[in-house]
Formats: C-alpha cells, structure tokens, sequence
C-alpha cells in the first residue's frame, strides 16, 4: 500500500506520463512543486486550466496557438510562396527561434510509417496538396528528420507535389563539429552535400 496520498499519487502518476518523466522523475517533480507550492503549484495550475481553455490548433497550418489562425499564418510580412513542412510543433518552434527562416509554415503532425500504421490520409498531407492548389506556393522546404520515417515521408511528399520548387535541408557537418566525433552517415551526408567556396 502506497504511503502516498490518493492525490498526489494521481499527480505524480500523470507528471510520469509527461516525455522524459519517469516514476522517479514525476516524484522530484511534484515533492519539489509542493515544497514551491506559492511560487510554483499554484500559478502552473492557474496557466495550465487557461492553456487548456484556450489553446488551439491552427487551421490552416497546424501550428498552436490561441486563435483558429496562429500568428505566423497571420502575419503578413511573412513570405507567403514558401512552405517549410516539419514533423510536429516542437520542430516549428525550433525553426522561429532560429529566426532565419521568414515564410509559413506546414505541421504534418508525425511521420509516415508502416510499423505504426499511419499513412498520408493520418497526417496533414492531403491540407498541404490543398495549400499549394490554393495558394500562391512556390517552394515547399521539407525540414524533416534524418531517420529512415523522416526521409520517407519527405520522398513521398516529393513525389506527391508537381508545379512547385521541393527543398530540403541541408545534412552534415554541424557548425563547430569535428570529424572524429562524427558517425559515419553523418560525414556521408556532409559529403554527398558539399558545395563550392
């Protein structure tokens, strides 16, 4: 019988639930919220009822925010002939703090995958074919991940889309990497990818 009281054991067990939280890690969480109880239980509670009242897809790309269309879809200093398409939230956020890309974006919401069982029609690939006959797109950026579903998806989104320019990322060598800490398909990549100086 658990020493633990019914509702903090109910806490801990949802905070285990929670991406890289474990049991263990879900019992520091919430010893440490209720010892902080005044500084941080109570005003993480009060933001977490409002984020759940107001947070929301967006419609047009998939992005969350607290409208039906996100800010990014809204601004109209944003280039409108560029859709960057990445795997899920966490990755356009990515994408806007490194402040270098300036056109819209398009959240598939995962990758294609046999395993799991999701197929084009499980993910926003439809809304994407929609968004380049609709709007004025004329280069979709595929920044998705270098596994075997990332690639995937990114080959079969290609091959999906006519009349537009496809990118994607560029692959290798990260910026202060050296060689000898590099696997091997990661120098193959920076290689295949190489450019002129």
């Amino acid at each position: 019988m658990s020493q633990t009281p019914e509702n903090i054991d109910a806490l801990i067990n949802l905070m285990a639930r929670l991406p890289g939280l474990g049991p263990r890690s879900a019992r520091r969480a919430v010893l440490h919220l209720i010892k902080k109880r005044g500084q941080l239980l109570k005003p993480l509670a009060q933001i977490m009822t409002i984020v759940g009242d107001t947070a929301r897809e967006c419609l047009t790309c998939g992005n969350i925010g607290t409208s039906d269309i996100c800010g990014i879809c809204q601004n109209e200093k944003r280039n409108v002939n560029q859709i960057c398409v990445v795997e899920d939230v966490a990755d356009l956020w990515a994408m806007e703090r490194s402040g270098v890309f300036k056109g819209r974006y398009h959240v598939l919401g995962g990758t294609l995958s046999a395993l799991d069982d999701i197929g084009p029609d499980e993910l926003r690939i439809p809304k994407l074919r929609d968004r380049i006959t609709t709007e004025s797109i004329t280069e979709v950026i595929l920044a998705l991940g270098a596994t075997i579903d990332g690639q995937t998806t990114a080959h079969y989104i290609a091959d999906e889309l006519y009349g537009v320019k496809v990118t994607t990322l560029a692959q290798g060598v990260p910026v202060g990497g050296e060689l000898d800490y590099l696997d091997d398909g990661t120098i193959a990549a920076a290689l295949n990818a190489r450019k002129a100086l």
